[in-house]
């Protein structure tokens, strides 16, 4: 069979796949870049806001601490005062602690719409190849 002088050849048809394939693969990992980049910028803002019920366990615990054991001296004793102020706070900021950290845990950092892009174009260059 006589190959017509407009139909490229095998050798031109591989160069195109191999070139598209690199142009996909390129862009490919371009979207990854860009998805990892998004997950790592939600999630530090998570890492802050938990970093930020850390500070405010550790200012009110300082802070409504002093003032609270003071005030309720006159009505408890020094030490029950102390105690039950110290599981007021440390109850608000195990609060803020948790609800982050569950938070973080939800948190897929696979970048999944990359993956199935990535399967989907291994199915094509099979196909591309039979």
């Amino acid at each position: 069979m006589q190959q017509s002088k407009d139909s490229p050849s095998l050798g031109e048809l591989f160069i195109e796949l191999t070139r598209q394939m690199t142009t996909l693969v390129r862009q490919e990992l371009a979207i990854a870049t860009a998805e990892m980049t998004q997950k790592a910028t939600r999630v530090g803002h998570d890492i802050g806001i938990l970093a930020i019920g850390g500070a405010i366990l550790y200012a009110g615990f300082l802070a409504i601490l002093a003032a609270v054991i003071m005030g309720l001296t006159t009505v408890l004793p020094a030490w029950l005062s102390a105690l039950v102020v110290g599981l007021v706070v440390a109850g608000v900021g195990l609060f803020l602690v948790q609800k982050e950290r569950a938070a973080l845990s939800r948190e897929d950092l696979a970048p999944r719409q990359t993956l199935d892009t990535l399967k989907e174009n291994a199915e094509w260059a099979k196909d591309q190849t039979k």
